[in-house]
């Protein structure tokens, strides 16, 4: 017997909150040491694992939550990093998949990976519920990271995974070399997130650039040199991060949000007519902008000119920020 409408919705419910429920697990078995936690190997020696990089910048990029692994199979997201890479020869860009504590693939060596290799399977053959269930699974772990509770034990797990990442291509702690989280979507909650930590552990300034970031109002502002964030008029998505987290809202000025934003700490950057993802997103290199550039193209100059300290409204369409 095929269930009606209501029962599939009644499902789907219970599955989103039963999920909800699940997803502290892993930073909580982290943080108790049962798995993947390797604090003391970042602390050992502050050396690269291999020859120090000759890089003047280091970029760490989180996907958004459509993601399994850090590796983005997204030709949008991986188009932007070619151009990035291709714009600025003397950074290093890297990728991190943040809705991990661990940086762990969905499809790597977990209990359910089989699941979510078919998860990504289905989803590559055009079945939109399976892309769903994805990004509710990711959904929940942005969640975490916004959480009192939760979110300093994720947190600090991502920046340690950020550490190790850095180390692994070259990066020498301590050594003063810039860092720049770019956040996409649900990635720009985390790079907030994860900041303090990574700054403690590298004591570097750090830089965020959220693109179309779902942001609380996070106390790791307070560690960061600057946020931009980069939203587009039609972007409802990112519009999430005003309307689910009372901190961003004007009636709270002593929040950190609203303390940064005061302080000039945070930069919104208008993007003009773009959408979140997809056809008319940030990514999407065949609509183009009144001066002839596609939306892609735009992103990635003013990305550059913000890791390559310009001046960022040289970069927007409309000629201001």
């Amino acid at each position: 017997m095929i269930p009606d409408a209501l029962s599939l919705l009644l499902i789907l419910i219970i599955a989103f909150l039963f999920s909800g429920a699940l997803a502290p697990f892993e930073a909580l078995g982290w943080w108790a040491g049962w798995f993947g936690r390797q604090k003391e190997d970042i602390a050992k020696t502050a050396e690269p694992v291999q020859k120090p990089s000759q890089a003047k910048h280091f970029v760490i990029f989180l996907t958004g939550i459509h993601s399994v692994s850090e590796a983005s199979f997204a030709r949008r997201e991986i188009a932007l990093l070619e151009q990035l890479r291709k714009r600025m020869p003397d950074a290093m860009i890297l990728e991190l998949f943040p809705y991990s504590v661990t940086n762990q693939a969905l499809t790597g060596q977990r209990f359910f990976a089989w699941f979510w290799r078919l998860a990504l399977k289905l989803k590559l053959s055009r079945l939109a519920f399976a892309g769903f269930i994805i990004n509710m699974r990711n959904i929940w772990q942005v969640a975490v990271s916004a959480d009192r509770r939760y979110g300093p034990i994720y947190n600090q797990g991502t920046a340690e995974s950020m550490a190790l990442t850095l180390r692994r291509h070259g990066y020498t702690f301590h050594s003063g070399t810039p860092i720049t989280l770019i956040g996409y979507s649900g990635g720009g909650q985390i790079a907030i997130g994860a900041a303090p930590y990574l700054k403690e552990i590298i004591q570097a300034p750090i830089t965020i650039i959220s693109m179309g970031g779902i942001m609380c109002s996070d106390p790791g502002l307070g560690a960061i040199d600057r946020l931009y964030h980069l939203y587009g008029r039609r972007d409802r998505v990112q519009r999430l991060g005003f309307l689910l987290f009372p901190g961003r809202w004007p009636l709270l000025p002593y929040s950190a949000w609203n303390q940064a934003l005061h302080d000039g700490h945070i930069q919104l950057v208008d993007m003009g007519p773009v959408d979140h993802t997809g056809k008319d997103g940030y990514l999407d290199s065949q609509q183009k902008l009144p001066d002839g550039r596609s939306y892609l193209e735009q992103t990635v100059a003013t990305i550059t000119a913000i890791i390559e300290e310009k001046s960022v409204s040289s970069a927007l369409w409309f000629g201001r920020s």
